[in-house]
């Protein structure tokens, strides 16, 4: 369902090792203590992820027999394998026998069983084994990647169950301060976001999208950061106030409600909803082609609303440009004279008969 790579330490160390490697395994080890890197196994996944087998091979002497286990588990879903219910089993034996016990790992595997569960239709084993991994993972590796994992996975199993309100739940139970990863705060708070959205909770559903953006920021997630900014532009475009006060205060001071307390009204100062949207649109990739262009989409529909169209003046005169037929359909809709309709038109007729 969901998948959480951390970056800026597995990605320094594999590029430590293609620099300065092949290293003994003490000089890795020290690489690892520098790094202050909790995990070989994850050290271990992001090598095969990012093709360096020597550097696998070499970190296996450092692995556990049940973080091995759980690594062939992996490499078999990567090489495509789906029949992983067995494997899953026998690594699970593994983690649970007295003399290889380990919580943590049992946790994860429990986890990845669930998932198999979903995908075959066990519903109801599925939402047992990922109840019972997110428990686990809270009580022995709390805020780490698999506890990450593990309350991102279970959200997605409330949402695609419609359990939107579940989901809400566990994505409150991702603390901003509790240690957890920037990237799984901002796609929690992007979920969240769309719910509160969908409720008609309009200043949760505008805090929740500024944390998403500001939260991927960090976690350098910049697809991300435009994709949460433009949610928040478009929740916030109609409710624009000189008198509001900065939005990071409001998202400080939001506290939760009693059933006697008023929701809050929303109110955006203009400078954040500039903000924002100069900073997604500095940041789009360059060039107006590719046949999916989902960041162009989604920031020409809020410059459209906000009254910034000055910003794809190039855009709008270069319908050959684009290539992406959904970037056509709405380039149409903000055309601001019938001339500019009718070419748009054309373009996207011409790219929906390809």
């Amino acid at each position: 369902m969901t998948n959480v790579e951390p970056l800026k330490g597995p990605g320094l160390f594999i590029s430590r090792w293609r620099n300065e490697g092949p290293v003994s395994s003490d000089v890795l080890q020290e690489w690892k203590d520098e790094l202050e890197w909790p995990s070989w196994l994850s050290l271990a996944e992001a090598a095969l992820f990012m093709d360096a087998p020597e550097l696998l091979e070499a970190l296996a002497v450092h692995l556990s027999e049940g973080e091995q286990a759980v690594l062939a588990l992996v490499r078999r879903r990567w090489l495509g394998d789906t029949r992983l219910a067995e494997a899953i089993e026998q690594a699970l034996s593994i983690v649970q026998s007295p003399k290889t016990r380990d919580l943590a790992l049992e946790g994860r595997l429990r986890m990845e069983r669930g998932l198999v569960r979903f995908e075959a239709g066990d519903v109801a084993g599925a939402e047992d084994d990922l109840t019972w991994a997110e428990t686990r993972l809270k009580s022995v590796a709390k805020a780490s990647r698999d506890h990450d994992l593990s309350l991102l996975n279970k959200a997605a199993y409330h949402m695609a169950q419609g359990e939107a309100l579940m989901a809400l739940q566990v994505y409150g139970d991702i603390s901003r301060k509790g240690g957890h990863a920037h990237e799984t705060i901002a796609i929690s708070r992007l979920g969240a976001s769309r719910i509160r959205q969908a409720l008609g909770h309009g200043f949760d559903a505008c805090r929740h999208a500024w944390n998403a953006h500001k939260h991927a920021i960090l976690a350098s997630q910049i697809q991300m950061a435009i994709e949460a900014g433009s949610l928040f532009l478009d929740i916030a475009a109609d409710h624009q106030s000189e008198d509001a006060e900065p939005m990071k205060h409001q998202v400080e001071n939001a506290k939760p409600l009693n059933l006697e307390q008023e929701t809050p009204v929303l109110a955006v100062h203009p400078d954040d909803t500039n903000g924002v949207f100069d900073w997604c649109m500095d940041r789009l990739e360059p060039g107006w082609g590719g046949p999916e262009r989902p960041d162009l989409r989604a920031m020409l529909t809020v410059a459209h609303r906000l009254g910034n169209m000055h910003r794809f003046s190039e855009l709008m005169a270069n319908p050959q440009d684009v290539d992406d037929p959904m970037l056509a359909a709405v380039a149409q809709a903000c055309a601001a004279t019938p001339a500019e309709t009718q070419i748009w038109g054309t373009r996207l007729s011409e790219l929906t008969s390809l």
